[in-house]
């Protein structure tokens, strides 16, 4: 498999189709807010990234989930082997790509999980709880990586069960290990700035905000839709009237360079835990790209030299 990262507003979609187009492959999204039907411009489903010419380019694990359900890293597991098999099973390379650390980490070292079971007595016991109990609590468990599982009681308190079940009832689910090239997009630190800005101008202009107003229409409370990323959480602040126009822009710009700079954090940790990442310059053209992904990727070379 080969694997494509990097930060938001990278290109990441429109490299990973290419390689599919190219390689004869087929794009599996690893994307935590692209799961969710009618989520699209906040959540950057880029649908014009998968056509080349005439032909679409098949894309995988985008709108499986109703918006105001929960999606979680064990659910992403597996939906996404029995895609993967289908893939390779017709002979395709699969193409996985996205931003969402802990999804593609999920797949790329084969997270041992296991699915919330439904302990009442000690999900009980964890009502009365404070958020900083309770966020002691999964520290006894494990090392926290993902922040966001601390902000929210609900996701927290799931956490929580998540690891208890793991180790009271040692019910983890095995998942394979998937022999994997990773190729990362990185830009210049102001380039990618730009980038970012000019994008979330072209979503807002493209109907972001009329999408946030018909998902709250359908009945999604807002501070549930704020919790779906950066986006929805200002986008459903100004559509409420609680902050003005100028401030969701400009608080929304901010917070999104910033998530841009978690990701990069997020990703060379990878690489210092053993994930090799192969880093092509943003700048190139799709040609180039694809011609240093095919001079590095194993297989490429296999075939070149039978």
């Amino acid at each position: 498999m080969i694997a494509v990262l990097g930060p938001t507003a990278s290109g990441k979609t429109a490299l990973a189709v290419k390689i599919a187009h190219e390689m004869n492959g087929e794009v599996i999204s690893a994307d935590s807010r692209q799961v969710y039907k009618g989520m699209d411009i906040g959540t950057g489903k880029d649908y014009d990234d998968y056509l080349i010419g005439e032909e679409r380019i098949p894309c995988h694990l985008i709108d499986i989930a109703e918006p105001g359900t929960e999606y979680n890293i064990f659910r992403y597991q597996q939906d996404f082997l029995p895609v993967y098999q289908n893939i390779t099973g017709r002979g395709k390379l699969p193409v996985l790509c996205g931003g969402s650390g802990m999804y593609l980490e999920a797949i790329l070292r084969g997270y041992q999980l296991t699915e919330a079971g439904g302990d009442s007595v000690f999900l009980k016991s964890l009502t009365d709880k404070t958020l900083n109990e309770l966020t002691d609590i999964l520290k006894s468990y494990k090392t926290l990586h993902n922040k966001t599982d601390i902000e929210d009681r609900d996701r927290l308190i799931r956490a929580i069960e998540i690891e208890h079940q793991a180790i009271t009832e040692n019910k983890k689910q095995p998942f394979p290990h998937i022999p994997s090239f990773v190729f990362g997009i990185f830009f210049p630190r102001g380039l990618l700035k730009k980038r970012i800005t000019e994008r979330l101008a072209n979503r807002i202009e493209g109907g972001m905000i009329k999408e946030i107003e018909w998902l709250l229409n359908r009945g999604i409370e807002p501070e549930r839709l704020m919790r779906y990323g950066l986006e929805y959480k200002f986008g459903t602040r100004l559509v409420t009237g609680s902050i003005s126009y100028d401030e969701f822009f400009h608080s929304l710009n901010k917070a999104i360079h910033q998530f841009s700079k978690r990701q990069m954090t997020w990703f060379r940790r990878m690489e210092r835990q053993g994930n090799k990442i192969t880093w092509i310059d943003g700048r190139w053209t799709a040609e180039e790209k694809i011609a240093f992904i095919r001079d590095h990727f194993p297989l490429q070379k296999d075939q070149k030299n039978t």
